[in-house]
């Protein structure tokens, strides 16, 4: 198993003064990242006090299966999120 650094940003479909929850679609992807598969979301959150980003860790085989994962949120689909995916490399730690 890898580690990967999910960065989502907001997309062009992100109206700029509402609230995460006021969003268009915010039910879908909320019910979208509360099932995600157990174990593959490390950590996860708003890195800017919910302003422009957020941050997931997850854990998966490789890149292409992060992305079957992830692309399906109907956020990515509608442009609300741009997501930036990397692979990470834990020097410091224990990773669980």
């Amino acid at each position: 198993m890898a580690y990967f650094v999910v960065n989502s940003y907001h997309g062009p479909s992100w109206v700029v003064g509402r609230e995460m929850r006021e969003q268009a679609g915010w039910p879908a992807h909320r019910d979208f990242m509360n099932g995600l598969p157990g174990g593959f979301v490390i950590y996860g959150g708003p890195v800017d006090g919910h302003r422009t980003r957020a941050m997931l860790v997850v854990k998966a085989p490789d890149l292409e299966s992060v992305h079957r994962v992830l692309d399906p949120d109907p956020w990515v689909q509608s442009g609300h999120l741009v997501e930036l995916i990397e692979p990470w490399e834990i020097l410091i730690g224990d990773p669980p």
